[in-house]
């Protein structure tokens, strides 16, 4: 578990070994959230758009790139403040594997809440190929490991 102190403004992590997205999982996403553009459940609809099967939730690939980076980036507890600058690059279809990264874009001392400070990452997600499929950058509050006066750090 990484502490407020541990996230140096350009420190870069390489979250765990990746998620491989199937069929069954995209076409249940796009079904449970309402999601009704065809090409996300609709196989034979995806083909005749040119997709070499359905096309994955942009939605969903976020949710799960956002989810892989927990484990270091936020697993301490501290409340997701939000995440902004979401773009999507590229098309995951099922049997893609998803891989993220992040880089730590800022962070600064909590005003309301001395035992923690806020932290932004920008987070990408790849496909197997290499492709970026999507970029975000969130924001946290990330517990400390002892309140310091007057510390500041931001953008590089």
């Amino acid at each position: 578990m990484n502490y407020y102190e541990d996230f140096e403004v350009g420190r870069r992590f390489q979250h765990h070994w990746g998620r491989t997205i199937t069929a069954a999982e995209a076409a249940a996403f796009a079904t449970q959230h309402l999601l009704h553009e065809p090409a996300l459940f609709n196989a034979t609809y995806a083909r005749h758009l040119g997709y070499p099967d359905l096309v994955v939730s942009p939605f969903f690939v976020f949710s799960t790139v956002l989810g892989m980076s927990v484990a270091d980036l936020s697993e301490s507890g501290g409340p997701f403040l939000g995440a902004d600058a979401l773009r999507i690059h590229s098309t995951v279809i099922p049997g893609d594997t998803l891989f993220a990264s992040s880089v730590v874009i800022s962070r600064r001392p909590s005003k309301s809440q001395p035992s923690y400070g806020v932290v932004e990452w920008e987070t990408t997600g790849r496909r197997q190929t290499g492709e970026v499929a999507v970029v975000f950058r969130r924001t946290n509050l990330v517990r400390r490991r002892s309140p310091a006066d007057g510390e500041e750090t931001s953008r590089p």
